[in-house]
This record gives structure tokens, sequence and C-alpha cells, in this order.
């Protein structure tokens, strides 16, 4: 290692260990202003059901908005950065995991694959968005190339699909789930059975429905693009296993998204995502100050949202130009 990378290897590590502490207060204080007002405007939905549905829809909005910032509160706990103690991230963690349909073990390990590989070429396929390389895509028969460009459009990615992994996929085991992702999993379904049937008897399935439906399409959608822009863009970074290099994965790999003050707060500082790879376990509420105190961090260009929607484009990694192309990027000579 050359002096310049040892002395860039300390600069970010040392940047990220300040920042690895969590406050009580801090966490006790976002779950009492993300819950609550979850909760508070999923009642004004039901009880505008009375008014106009056109109202419940608009309510969704920020209904979903709270979700995102609740799903923040179960991504912190899955890293153990939310609390100091590990049971109060587990139980925190399993708790809004309820709340928004995800199994907390199940996630937490599969989460940790994906911490672990981003980026590295021949370490795809947990917890990430499928992405094929140009020569992999080329060399698929006819019927699979149609169905990747299925899963890669963005229309179905961020509607169906989106709501298809939360509402359905994460109703069940993986071949990789260890026994407590298995428990996490059950447990999960058994606890939203039961709040399904509790709401069901106290105003119904079809008002619960139309409360919940909204909600969850516009939380999950916005969940899967924030998770999706922050991994494929442009010049995004991917190696194979033996050039892979996690601190070039974190910086380069991972995008500064720089959103409007109100999103950054329902989108829990997410969107620094190059220093949340590099350091999983700060506090999302610490994120944005890391970013501001430490130079080596604002070196990232930034996406806006403008910038960030060219990523809608992006399906392939071409490794002769080291980036992201679209399908029309391609001279290609089908069989």
């Amino acid at each position: 290692m050359s002096e310049v990378e040892k002395t860039k290897s300390i600069a970010w590590r040392e940047a990220v260990d300040r920042y690895q502490n969590p406050d009580l207060n801090r966490s006790l204080w976002q779950l009492a202003n993300s819950i609550a007002p979850f909760l508070l405007f999923w009642y004004l939905m039901y009880r505008s059901l009375e008014v106009t549905y056109w109202l419940t829809l608009a309510l969704a909005v920020p209904t979903a908005g709270f979700m995102v910032r609740v799903f923040i509160i179960f991504h912190d706990c899955g890293h153990g950065s939310f609390f100091k103690s590990k049971r109060a991230n587990d139980w925190v963690g399993t708790l809004t995991g309820i709340l928004t349909l995800t199994p907390y073990f199940q996630w937490r390990h599969d989460h940790a694959i994906h911490h672990a590989s981003a980026g590295n070429l021949d370490r795809r396929g947990v917890g990430d968005v499928m992405t094929l390389t140009v020569d992999e895509y080329r060399a698929l028969p006819r019927l699979k190339r149609m169905g990747y460009r299925i899963f890669r459009n963005p229309v179905l990615m961020f509607t169906v699909g989106a709501w298809m992994v939360f509402a359905l996929v994460n109703r069940f085991t993986h071949k990789t789930s260890d026994r407590r992702g298995r428990f996490s999993v059950y447990l999960t379904n058994l606890a939203l059975l039961n709040i399904i049937l509790l709401l069901s008897l106290l105003i119904g399935f079809k008002a619960f429905f139309l409360v919940e439906f909204p909600v969850l399409v516009i939380a999950t959608g916005v969940g899967v693009w924030l998770f999706y822009v922050q991994h494929n863009f442009e010049t995004t970074y991917w190696e194979r296993k033996a050039d892979w290099d996690f601190v070039s994965a974190g910086l380069k790999g991972s995008s500064f998204y720089k959103l409007p003050r109100v999103l950054q707060w329902f989108t829990g500082n997410i969107g620094f995502h190059h220093i949340h790879h590099l350091g999983p376990r700060i506090p999302n509420y610490y994120l944005s100050k890391c970013h501001c105190e430490n130079p080596i961090f604002q070196q990232v260009k930034p996406l806006t949202i403008l910038t960030s929607l060219k990523s809608l484009s992006y399906r392939l990694w071409d490794e002769k130009n080291r980036r992201l192309v679209g399908f029309g990027a391609l001279e290609m000579r089908l069989p």
C-alpha cells in the first residue's frame, strides 16, 4: 500500500469512527416523531373515507413518507447503529419490521451480505438489484433476455415489483435463511395476520385495504427507488473479486443523493450512502454531520433528483468501458 493510500485509509476510518456512538435521546425522539405520525396519518386516512377517496389518496403521501422513515429506523437497527444495546436494536427492529412488512432477522442477514459484496461482480444475487454485464446479456437466449428487460423496466420495478417484494416476497423464507431468519418470517407473518384480522373487525377489510394499499404502493416504490439509485448510476463501481476493494465500493459505488431538506428528513439521511457503506454503524442522524465535517466525503459528486433520473435508463454493466449503459447503447447481433 502506497503512502497516499495509507493516508486515505486512516482518514476515512478516523472520520467514520467519530460518529458511531448512538445518542439514546435522539434515537427515542426519532422513534416518537416517526411512528406516532405514521399511525396518526393512517387513522386520518381511514376517517377521510367518509369525505372523499381523493382526500384519502392525498393523505397517503405523507403517511407513506413516515413509513419510509420508520423503515430507516428498522434499517439502522439491522446495523446495530440505532441503540448501543443489541437487545434494544433487535426488539425495535422486529417491531418496525412488522410495521414495514419486513422480517427483521432475515433482512438483516441479506443486507449484511449486500454490504460485504456491493460492487463485486462475482458476488451478485443477494440483497441487490440484479444487474447483468453486457456480455452476459448477449449470451442469454431470447426468452431470458425478455425476462430481464421486463424485470429492469422502471415502470414495473418501482410499482408492481416494489409492492410485491414487501407484500409477497417477504412472506417467504429464503434458501439461505438461518433459524432466526426463518423465525422472523413466521413471527412477522403471524403479527401481520393478527393486525389485518383485528382492523378488519374494527373498520372492515374494505376500509383497511383502501387505506393500506396506496400507502404501500407509494412507500415501497420510493424505498426501492432509493435503494436503486444508491448504486445504479452511470459511473458506479463494479469489479471482479480479484480487483474488488471495499473503500472504492463505498466511495465510488454508493451515491451521494442530495435531496431537499424535507425529503432528506423523511428518508433519514440515507442519501449519504457513500458514508453509510463505509460506516454502517453510524446512526442515520449523524450521516449529514459526518459528511459536512470531513472533506474526504465531500469529494463525491452528488446526484440531484434531476440528474438521478438518468439512472432510469441504465440496465447493464459495460465491463470494457466501466459504466452502466442502457439497452439502446448496444450494437446487438441477435441469434
